[in-house]
């Protein structure tokens, strides 16, 4: 995992446990009136696929930029229907199934001292990729694993195979949440005082 500075609300984040969640991740507090946008140039689109090894022989452009950010609302939206388990929206499963149709991008495997996949030929390729990988998690048992971040700012999705976690791998979020849990059990306490 890349390190980041805490303070750095910019930096990317690479520990929600998949490629595909870990681009929802590149818009932080994003039910927050203030969200965090992560890719906000093709450089940083090109940074980001490159850390994921879905470096595309052509680098990103604008387009590319909008519709990365397109396809991470879309999968948002499933992840989230499937976390709370509730039925997929249909104009999100529609503008997925049109995405997906349109980036046939066969597998070809290269043998260069491991196993590797041919580079994506376009960011395009490389966004597609990420979206299969989302559809298989979703639609298979694998998606029991998935969880939301309780803070209603984020409900950021991750991986959690125990499902013991409340928050997302965020440390501003599992602080927030744990200072109002604090606050909420010494206002229940009526013998609490604020002098502990």
């Amino acid at each position: 995992m890349a390190s980041r500075a805490p303070d750095d609300k910019l930096a990317f984040r690479f520990d929600c446990g998949a490629v595909w969640l870990n681009l929802l991740a590149t818009k932080g507090r994003s039910f927050s009136d203030r969200p965090v946008e992560r890719l906000t140039t093709p450089a940083r689109l090109a940074t980001w696929l490159d850390h994921g090894e879905l470096t595309p022989a052509q680098a990103p452009d604008a387009d590319d930029l909008d519709q990365a950010r397109a396809v991470r609302e879309t999968l948002r939206a499933l992840a989230l229907a499937t976390v709370d388990e509730q039925p997929p929206p249909a104009d999100a499963v529609a503008d997925l199934a049109a995405f997906l149709a349109g980036h046939r991008d066969p597998v070809r495997l290269v043998a260069d001292g491991r196993l590797r996949r041919e580079p994506p030929a376009t960011a395009g390729d490389a966004l597609a990729r990420i979206a299969r990988q989302a559809v298989d998690q979703l639609t298979g048992p694998d998606r029991l694993a998935l969880k939301k971040c309780q803070e209603s700012d984020c409900h950021g999705v991750f991986i959690d195979p125990p499902g013991r976690r409340r928050w997302c791998p965020s440390p501003a979020c599992a602080s927030r949440g744990r200072v109002r849990a604090l606050r909420a059990r010494r206002a229940a306490d009526p013998t609490h005082t604020t002098d502990d």
